[in-house]
């Protein structure tokens, strides 16, 4: 991109992000988060009754038994938007690729904690860890983290989830809202939890709720789900390279794809329900406000009950 067309990407974005907030989002981030910020307080060994997401597993595990963090409210959050970058995130076949669709779920969410004065940090990750903007304040900060999540070149190719979180966690040192937003395309490898791959994806998926309040966004393609009757195709995977020609003309072909896809959100939905993260899911050719604000009522009515 051009120094003019990232302004222009990041204006859009602004404008938009406005828009949606204004019109649909308005009470919603305050109505459900405004209360859950923690300042810590003091470690003490678990009782009955404390939440699991209070265990310091690193105290515990030197320990040999069981401790906790306790916290005390505090009027002003903290929120982390951790989102991948990798070479499958410049994949589109709709208006926009997964990057830009993810910069604008990203940008609403910042935009929802900026008007209740919270703060936003950013990290954006491949195969690596390619930037981290600690959290911060302001609209500049605000139109920072949209140029970055839009234009911020990257190094890596691949996709390295647990890298990632376990440096969130080793820099981000006070109680947060994080919000994962990812394809999982490559993040369990075949999407079975017990693989190396996936081990490794639930274990830190699971340190980092423990921690923080951590909230997984799935971003999908429509193509992702089915074939087009194009004829002879050739399919490359964006991250290794590696291509495939399928004859989608065949009846046959684009059912075992749309089967495999079918398959693979199984696997991956109950590999996150076993780790206990809340998890939505984002197709980019469509809206995502309805999705998050039932998302919000939803939470808020869990915590109500």
């Amino acid at each position: 991109m051009t120094a003019q067309e990232i302004l222009a990407g990041v204006r859009r974005v602004e404008v938009r992000t406005n828009r949606l907030v204004n019109d649909m989002m308005v009470g919603a981030y305050l109505s459900h988060f405004k209360g859950r910020g923690m300042d810590f307080e003091e470690l003490r060994e678990y009782m009955p009754g404390d939440d699991v997401r209070d265990i310091d597993w690193n105290v515990t595990y030197r320990m040999g038994r069981p401790f906790v963090k306790r916290f005390r409210e505090e009027r002003e959050l903290a929120m982390a938007l951790v989102v991948d970058v990798s070479a499958s995130s410049a994949f589109g076949s709709a208006d926009k690729t997964k990057r830009e669709f993810a910069t604008e779920i990203a940008a609403t969410l910042a935009t929802s904690a900026a008007r209740s004065s919270d703060k936003v940090s950013l990290l954006l990750f491949t195969d690596r860890v390619e930037l981290y903007l600690p959290p911060r304040k302001g609209r500049r900060h605000l139109l920072r983290l949209v140029r970055e999540m839009l234009a911020h070149p990257t190094r890596g190719r691949g996709t390295d989830i647990p890298g990632a979180l376990a440096y969130l966690n080793r820099v981000l040192h006070r109680r947060s809202i994080v919000f994962l937003l990812t394809d999982f395309l490559h993040s369990f490898g075949s999407y079975d939890a017990n693989s190396e791959a996936g081990r490794d994806t639930v274990r830190e998926i699971g340190l980092t709720s423990a921690r923080h309040d951590l909230v997984c966004v799935h971003l999908c393609d429509p193509r992702e789900k089915e074939l087009p009757a194009a004829g002879l195709l050739t399919v490359e995977d964006a991250e290794t390279g590696e291509t495939l020609e399928v004859d989608s003309l065949r009846p046959s072909v684009r059912q075992t794809y749309a089967r495999a896809n079918e398959q693979r959100l199984e696997d991956l939905d109950a590999t996150l329900r076993q780790s206990g993260v809340d998890t939505l899911r984002f197709n980019t050719g469509e809206e995502f406000l309805p999705t998050l604000q039932r998302f919000f009522e939803t939470r808020r009515g869990r915590r109500s009950g």
